[in-house]
C-alpha cells in the first residue's frame, strides 16, 4: 500500500466481532497499527499508551483498531492480561479499540505488513487514514522499537489543520524552531502571486511565508 492509495475494503475478525473495513469508519479517520505478537513487553507498553491517549482521538474524530497475527482467543486472552496485571495511575488499563485477528495472514499481506525476517511476525506499522479512506500515512518501526504516540496524535491534529486551511505544517510544529506554532503558506506556483507574497504575509522569502491561523 501507498500513501494516497484508499484503504482496501475487506472484512475482519475483531475483539470486538467482524468488522468491514474501511466502511465501519466512513466518515472518520482511522489508525490501523499492526503489532509483532500478543504477549510481547514492547506491544504490551503499545497498548497501554495508545489506550492512554483513546479520548484524545476520539476528540479529533479518531478511531483505533489493533492487528497481529494471532488468533481472536489470543488476543481476547492478552487484553484481560492487561486489564488485570496493568495499572496507570491507580486504575487498571482497559483496552476499548477492537484489535484484528489475522491468524491467516490475509491482512498483513494486503497491506504488506509481513517482516521479511521474522517468519509470520508483522512489523510495527502505522497507517494513518482519513474520513474519506485514503491513506495520508504510513509509518514502519522495527521490533526492538517502540512507537511514539504522542507523534501519532500530533499528525492527526497535523492533517486536519492542513485538510480545513489549505496550508503545510513545519517541523516539530506546534513549537517549530523559527515559525513557533505558525504554519506555512504552500510555495507559490507563477510569479504574480510571488511577487505579492512578501506583503500579503510574514516571509522570509517569496517561497517561505508563514501566519497564525
Amino acid at each position: 500500500m501507498l500513501i494516497g492509495e484508499k484503504f482496501p475494503e475487506m472484512e475482519v475478525q475483531t475483539t470486538h466481532g467482524r468488522l468491514k473495513l474501511p466502511d465501519v469508519f466512513s466518515g472518520k479517520w482511522f489508525i490501523l497499527f499492526s503489532h509483532p505478537a500478543d504477549f510481547t513487553p514492547v506491544c504490551t507498553t503499545e497498548f497501554v499508551a495508545f489506550q492512554e491517549r483513546y479520548e484524545k482521538f476520539k476528540e479529533l474524530n479518531t478511531e483505533l483498531i489493533g492487528l497481529s497475527i494471532d488468533q481472536v482467543f489470543s488476543h481476547i486472552k492478552w487484553v484481560q492480561w492487561i486489564k488485570e496485571n496493568i495499572k496507570v495511575n491507580e486504575h487498571p488499563v482497559e483496552i476499548k479499540f477492537p484489535v484484528i485477528a489475522d491468524d491467516t495472514g490475509k491482512v498483513a499481506q494486503a497491506l504488506g505488513i509481513i517482516h521479511p525476517a521474522k517468519g509470520t511476525n508483522t512489523v510495527r506499522a502505522v497507517f494513518i487514514v482519513d474520513p474519506k479512506s485514503i491513506i495520508r500515512a504510513i509509518l514502519y518501526y522495527p521490533q526492538e522499537l517502540g512507537r511514539n504516540m504522542d507523534e501519532i496524535v500530533r499528525m492527526i491534529k497535523a492533517f486536519q489543520v492542513s485538510d480545513k486551511n489549505g496550508v503545510a505544517i513545519p517541523a516539530n510544529w506546534p513549537n517549530n524552531e523559527i515559525v513557533g506554532d505558525e504554519v506555512i503558506i504552500p510555495p507559490a506556483s507563477d510569479e504574480k502571486t510571488a511577487g505579492e507574497r512578501m506583503n500579503q504575509y510574514d516571509c522570509f522569502d517569496w517561497w517561505l511565508c508563514h501566519k497564525k491561523l
